[in-house]
């Protein structure tokens, strides 16, 4: 993959060595003047949908934020170097590279930077970078969390470690119904994090608007979130703060018919054999199949609509953002 080279960095605080992140000079500029800025995570841009849809939803998702008022910060690894923000035309170069990309969590930063590697980032890592930048505002489709049958495999996404102890507030459709979401809602409690419901009462399930989990809190003005965003960051322990937005109405699936689909297509990944990581990008594209590629645009619709309200978010943070 070939990048532009640009200069321009900004400093997180890690254990040992400073971590550096290079923002780009678009990013830089909004971070240096108290604007709002989104981080989107790449992972959706290459492991998430197919090309060209990829990269349709990425541009569509920027576009939402800069229609908000805020600046959408792309987040990867290039070569071993963390990044935030880049042009179009690097997103495209990611976005054809595809699976080619490792797809990869918080663990896998010191090892993508001592190798040289690239990396494409996850919720968790994502998560991590933007807050090493100085970005608290970060918009994706959903978090992952306990998988189904974690009882025998203890897979429990790096996600849900990243939320309790990160200061970003992640905007996302809940959590993907192929998880088991009562045991992840509990383990959101016990962490620690906050879950608003964004105009809802009930925690979504992605492409489902309704998981018949209930919220106990609900907000339905994005300067209200802002507000409770800060109030809690107020507390020396606190870290990171899930606003759970429903996919749009006019693009969500009836759950019923998604649940039949899931279990079909966790029969074909237990007969394949696969496991870990692997899973979720199998589920994913089995499922699209099962419903004649309804869920693609469900999941284009609700990353769309989830970077609006973290921009609407993110201007509010940035008009009253304490020193973190």
């Amino acid at each position: 993959m070939s990048f532009e080279s640009t200069g321009d960095s900004g400093t997180g605080t890690g254990a040992g060595r400073a971590v550096r992140v290079r923002l780009s000079p678009e990013v830089e500029r909004a971070l240096s003047s108290d604007a709002g800025v989104v981080a989107l995570e790449s992972t959706i841009l290459c492991h998430g949908l197919p090309f060209p849809a990829n990269l349709e939803t990425h541009l569509a998702a920027e576009e939402a934020v800069r229609r908000e008022g805020a600046i959408p910060a792309l987040i990867a690894v290039i070569d071993g170097v963390p990044r935030a923000g880049f042009s179009a035309a690097e997103a495209e170069v990611l976005a054809r590279a595809g699976r080619s990309v490792r797809k990869a969590t918080t663990r896998d930063l010191g090892i993508l930077a001592a190798r040289r590697e690239s990396g494409a980032t996850t919720v968790a890592a994502t998560m991590s970078i933007a807050a090493a930048a100085g970005v608290r505002a970060f918009a994706t489709g959903g978090i992952g969390g306990v998988h189904r049958g974690a009882e025998s495999t203890f897979d429990v996404s790096a996600d849900l470690l990243e939320l309790s102890r990160t200061r970003v507030v992640v905007i996302a459709s809940g959590a993907k119904l192929i998880l088991d979401l009562p045991r992840t809602a509990e383990a959101l409690e016990t962490l620690g994090v906050p879950v608003i419901g964004f105009g809802t009462s009930e925690l979504p399930a992605f492409w489902v608007r309704s998981s018949g989990l209930a919220l106990e809190t609900r907000v339905d003005d994005a300067g209200e979130i802002a507000r409770v965003v800060l109030a809690h960051w107020a507390w020396p322990q606190a870290g990171g703060v899930l606003v759970a937005n429903p996919v749009p109405e006019e693009a969500a699936l009836p759950r019923e018919e998604i649940e039949a689909a899931i279990e079909r297509s966790l029969e074909a990944a237990r007969a394949a054999g696969v496991t870990g990581k692997a899973v979720t990008p199998f589920l994913l594209s089995r499922i699209s199949e099962e419903t004649g590629g309804r869920t693609l645009a469900a999941n284009r619709a609700l990353v769309v609509s989830n970077a609006a309200v973290a921009a609407r978010i993110a201007v509010g943070l940035a008009a009253d953002l304490p020193a973190l």
